[in-house]
Protein backbone atom coordinates (compact mmCIF):
# COMPACT_ATOMS: atom_id res chain seq x y z
CA UNK A 1 0.00 0.00 0.00
CA UNK A 2 2.75 2.55 0.72
CA UNK A 3 3.82 2.92 -2.85
CA UNK A 4 -0.12 2.78 -4.19
CA UNK A 5 -1.81 5.68 -4.73
CA UNK A 6 -5.09 3.50 -4.85
CA UNK A 7 -5.56 0.42 -3.15
CA UNK A 8 -8.58 -1.54 -3.70
CA UNK A 9 -9.84 -4.85 -2.20
CA UNK A 10 -13.63 -6.27 -2.22
CA UNK A 11 -15.06 -3.14 -3.41
CA UNK A 12 -18.75 -3.53 -4.21
CA UNK A 13 -21.54 -1.01 -5.83
CA UNK A 14 -24.69 -2.44 -5.86
CA UNK A 15 -27.52 0.79 -6.74
CA UNK A 16 -31.65 -0.21 -6.07
CA UNK A 17 -34.64 1.09 -7.53
CA UNK A 18 -37.89 -0.25 -6.48
CA UNK A 19 -36.94 -4.30 -7.08
CA UNK A 20 -34.38 -3.56 -9.45
CA UNK A 21 -31.06 -4.44 -7.99
CA UNK A 22 -27.83 -3.52 -10.11
CA UNK A 23 -24.77 -4.65 -9.17
CA UNK A 24 -22.24 -2.24 -10.70
CA UNK A 25 -18.77 -3.77 -9.16
CA UNK A 26 -18.73 -7.06 -8.24
CA UNK A 27 -15.72 -7.27 -5.51
CA UNK A 28 -12.90 -5.15 -7.39
CA UNK A 29 -9.08 -5.67 -6.09
CA UNK A 30 -6.78 -3.35 -7.43
CA UNK A 31 -3.50 -1.59 -6.76
CA UNK A 32 -2.37 1.35 -8.36
CA UNK A 33 1.47 2.76 -8.46
CA UNK A 34 2.00 6.39 -8.17
CA UNK A 35 2.87 8.30 -11.22
CA UNK A 36 0.92 6.09 -13.49
CA UNK A 37 -1.65 6.71 -16.88
CA UNK A 38 -3.87 3.85 -16.10
CA UNK A 39 -6.50 3.16 -18.87
CA UNK A 40 -9.89 1.67 -17.88
CA UNK A 41 -11.44 -0.08 -20.90
CA UNK A 42 -14.44 -2.03 -20.86
CA UNK A 43 -18.28 -1.92 -22.30
CA UNK A 44 -20.78 0.44 -21.12
CA UNK A 45 -22.60 -0.52 -18.03
CA UNK A 46 -19.22 -2.87 -17.30
CA UNK A 47 -18.44 -0.90 -13.61
CA UNK A 48 -15.49 1.77 -15.58
CA UNK A 49 -17.56 4.75 -14.01
CA UNK A 50 -18.66 3.47 -11.11
CA UNK A 51 -15.25 3.19 -9.81
CA UNK A 52 -13.73 6.24 -10.94
CA UNK A 53 -16.75 8.19 -9.14
CA UNK A 54 -15.44 6.33 -5.74
CA UNK A 55 -12.03 7.25 -6.10
CA UNK A 56 -13.16 10.79 -6.66
CA UNK A 57 -14.93 10.68 -3.68
CA UNK A 58 -17.92 11.15 -5.38
CA UNK A 59 -19.71 8.05 -4.79
CA UNK A 60 -19.98 5.55 -1.59
CA UNK A 61 -18.93 1.71 -2.05
CA UNK A 62 -21.49 -0.54 -0.97
CA UNK A 63 -18.99 -2.63 1.04
CA UNK A 64 -15.10 -3.38 0.54
CA UNK A 65 -12.51 -1.07 1.36
CA UNK A 66 -10.90 1.61 -0.75
CA UNK A 67 -7.37 3.25 0.59
CA UNK A 68 -5.66 6.57 -1.05
CA UNK A 69 -2.00 6.18 0.02
CA UNK A 70 -3.11 4.93 3.83
CA UNK A 71 -5.91 7.25 3.84
CA UNK A 72 -9.25 4.69 3.42
CA UNK A 73 -11.82 6.72 1.97
CA UNK A 74 -14.60 3.92 2.67
CA UNK A 75 -14.62 5.77 6.18
CA UNK A 76 -14.56 8.94 5.19
CA UNK A 77 -18.43 11.31 5.48
CA UNK A 78 -19.69 13.31 2.80
CA UNK A 79 -17.43 16.23 4.25
CA UNK A 80 -13.99 14.07 4.52
CA UNK A 81 -14.89 12.89 1.20
CA UNK A 82 -15.54 16.79 -0.42
CA UNK A 83 -11.96 18.05 1.77
CA UNK A 84 -10.11 14.86 -0.48
CA UNK A 85 -11.25 15.82 -3.46
CA UNK A 86 -10.38 19.66 -2.78
CA UNK A 87 -6.69 18.54 -1.76
CA UNK A 88 -6.17 15.79 -3.94
CA UNK A 89 -8.20 15.20 -6.92
CA UNK A 90 -8.72 16.75 -10.51
CA UNK A 91 -11.47 16.09 -12.91
CA UNK A 92 -11.84 15.69 -16.59
CA UNK A 93 -15.10 14.76 -18.50
CA UNK A 94 -16.39 13.98 -21.98
CA UNK A 95 -18.09 17.66 -22.29
CA UNK A 96 -15.95 20.69 -20.88
CA UNK A 97 -18.29 22.23 -18.32
CA UNK A 98 -17.07 25.62 -18.89
CA UNK A 99 -18.66 28.63 -17.97
CA UNK A 100 -19.51 30.25 -21.09
CA UNK A 101 -19.41 34.50 -19.36
CA UNK A 102 -15.81 33.49 -18.36
CA UNK A 103 -12.22 33.41 -20.46
CA UNK A 104 -10.05 30.55 -19.93
CA UNK A 105 -8.02 32.26 -17.59
CA UNK A 106 -10.92 33.17 -15.56
CA UNK A 107 -12.23 29.59 -16.17
CA UNK A 108 -8.91 28.40 -14.41
CA UNK A 109 -8.88 30.64 -11.86
CA UNK A 110 -12.05 29.52 -10.47
CA UNK A 111 -10.22 26.86 -9.33
CA UNK A 112 -6.69 28.29 -7.91
CA UNK A 113 -8.65 31.14 -5.39
CA UNK A 114 -10.36 28.12 -3.60
CA UNK A 115 -7.08 25.57 -3.58
CA UNK A 116 -3.98 25.70 -1.04
CA UNK A 117 -0.98 25.65 -3.48
CA UNK A 118 -2.39 26.40 -6.88
CA UNK A 119 0.06 27.09 -9.97
CA UNK A 120 -1.46 30.39 -11.64
CA UNK A 121 -3.88 30.26 -14.20
CA UNK A 122 -0.96 31.08 -16.90
CA UNK A 123 0.77 28.40 -15.68
CA UNK A 124 -2.01 25.64 -15.99
CA UNK A 125 -2.82 27.06 -19.40
CA UNK A 126 0.73 26.88 -20.40
CA UNK A 127 0.94 23.13 -19.55
CA UNK A 128 -1.41 22.72 -22.09
CA UNK A 129 -0.34 24.60 -24.67
CA UNK A 130 -3.13 27.32 -24.64
CA UNK A 131 -0.99 30.41 -22.84
CA UNK A 132 -2.00 32.34 -25.91
CA UNK A 133 -5.53 31.93 -25.73
CA UNK A 134 -5.97 32.45 -22.02
CA UNK A 135 -8.32 35.69 -22.59
CA UNK A 136 -10.72 33.88 -24.83
CA UNK A 137 -14.34 32.87 -24.26
CA UNK A 138 -14.91 29.05 -24.60
CA UNK A 139 -17.58 29.94 -27.66
CA UNK A 140 -14.06 31.23 -29.37
CA UNK A 141 -12.18 28.33 -28.74
CA UNK A 142 -12.18 24.85 -30.98
CA UNK A 143 -13.98 21.57 -29.04
CA UNK A 144 -9.94 20.22 -28.39
CA UNK A 145 -9.14 24.18 -27.18
CA UNK A 146 -11.95 23.89 -24.83
CA UNK A 147 -11.31 20.00 -23.40
CA UNK A 148 -7.41 21.38 -23.20
CA UNK A 149 -8.94 24.31 -20.86
CA UNK A 150 -11.28 21.89 -18.89
CA UNK A 151 -7.45 19.73 -18.41
CA UNK A 152 -5.86 22.99 -17.05
CA UNK A 153 -8.61 23.67 -14.91
CA UNK A 154 -8.01 20.48 -13.20
CA UNK A 155 -4.70 20.57 -12.76
CA UNK A 156 -4.54 23.85 -11.59
CA UNK A 157 -4.47 23.08 -7.82
CA UNK A 158 -1.97 20.76 -8.29
CA UNK A 159 -3.94 17.25 -7.58
CA UNK A 160 -2.42 14.16 -6.82
CA UNK A 161 -4.98 12.27 -9.21
CA UNK A 162 -6.43 13.66 -12.46
CA UNK A 163 -9.14 11.47 -12.97
CA UNK A 164 -10.82 11.22 -16.61
CA UNK A 165 -14.00 9.98 -18.14
CA UNK A 166 -13.60 9.94 -22.10
CA UNK A 167 -11.78 12.78 -22.44
CA UNK A 168 -11.66 12.78 -26.01
CA UNK A 169 -15.54 11.03 -26.61
CA UNK A 170 -17.10 13.95 -27.99
CA UNK A 171 -13.72 15.31 -30.11
CA UNK A 172 -12.54 13.96 -33.75
CA UNK A 173 -9.37 11.79 -33.71
CA UNK A 174 -6.78 14.45 -34.67
CA UNK A 175 -8.20 16.73 -32.21
CA UNK A 176 -8.60 13.60 -28.97
CA UNK A 177 -4.91 13.31 -30.16
CA UNK A 178 -4.04 16.60 -28.55
CA UNK A 179 -5.89 16.32 -25.90
CA UNK A 180 -3.99 12.82 -25.30
CA UNK A 181 -0.60 14.35 -25.51
CA UNK A 182 -1.36 16.97 -22.97
CA UNK A 183 -2.44 15.11 -20.51
CA UNK A 184 0.78 13.14 -21.20
CA UNK A 185 2.62 16.12 -20.64
CA UNK A 186 1.22 16.61 -17.26
CA UNK A 187 1.67 13.22 -16.11
CA UNK A 188 5.49 13.74 -16.98
CA UNK A 189 6.43 17.14 -15.74
CA UNK A 190 3.44 16.77 -12.73
CA UNK A 191 3.67 13.34 -12.12
CA UNK A 192 0.21 13.30 -11.31
CA UNK A 193 -1.18 9.54 -11.34
CA UNK A 194 -3.83 9.66 -14.10
CA UNK A 195 -6.57 7.33 -14.69
CA UNK A 196 -8.62 7.46 -18.15
CA UNK A 197 -11.54 5.95 -19.40
CA UNK A 198 -11.36 6.07 -23.09
CA UNK A 199 -11.55 3.98 -26.08
CA UNK A 200 -8.75 5.84 -27.62
CA UNK A 201 -6.60 3.65 -28.87
CA UNK A 202 -3.50 6.03 -29.01
CA UNK A 203 -3.35 6.36 -25.16
CA UNK A 204 -3.84 2.71 -24.67
CA UNK A 205 -0.57 2.21 -26.43
CA UNK A 206 1.33 4.62 -24.11
CA UNK A 207 -0.46 3.71 -21.09
CA UNK A 208 1.79 2.60 -17.97
CA UNK A 209 -1.18 -0.06 -17.24
CA UNK A 210 -4.85 -1.31 -18.86
CA UNK A 211 -7.37 -2.75 -16.96
CA UNK A 212 -10.23 -4.45 -18.87
CA UNK A 213 -13.64 -4.19 -16.95
CA UNK A 214 -16.67 -6.95 -17.44
CA UNK A 215 -19.43 -7.40 -15.40
CA UNK A 216 -18.03 -5.10 -12.54
CA UNK A 217 -15.20 -6.66 -12.57
CA UNK A 218 -11.43 -6.56 -13.35
CA UNK A 219 -10.91 -9.19 -16.27
CA UNK A 220 -7.27 -8.56 -17.14
CA UNK A 221 -4.48 -6.09 -16.15
CA UNK A 222 -1.75 -5.53 -19.09
CA UNK A 223 1.05 -3.37 -17.92
CA UNK A 224 3.52 -1.48 -20.79
CA UNK A 225 5.72 -3.94 -19.80
CA UNK A 226 4.10 -6.90 -20.50
CA UNK A 227 2.84 -5.57 -23.93
CA UNK A 228 6.82 -4.69 -25.10
CA UNK A 229 7.40 -8.00 -24.13
CA UNK A 230 4.91 -9.53 -26.20
CA UNK A 231 6.14 -7.17 -28.69
CA UNK A 232 10.13 -8.11 -28.72
CA UNK A 233 8.69 -11.83 -28.69
CA UNK A 234 7.04 -11.84 -31.88
CA UNK A 235 9.47 -9.53 -33.63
Amino acid sequence: MRDSVFTARALTKTYVSGETEVRALRGVDLDIPAGEVVVLLGPSGSGKSTLLNIMGGLDHPTSGQLFFREQELTNLDDRGLTAYRRQHVGFVFQFYNLIPSLTAYENVALITEISDHPMTPEEALALVGLEPRMHHFPAQLSGGEQQRVAIARAIAKRPDVLLCDEPTGALDSKTGIRVIEALMSINAQLGTTTLIITHNAVIQEVANRVMFFSDGQISKVETKEARRAVAELQW
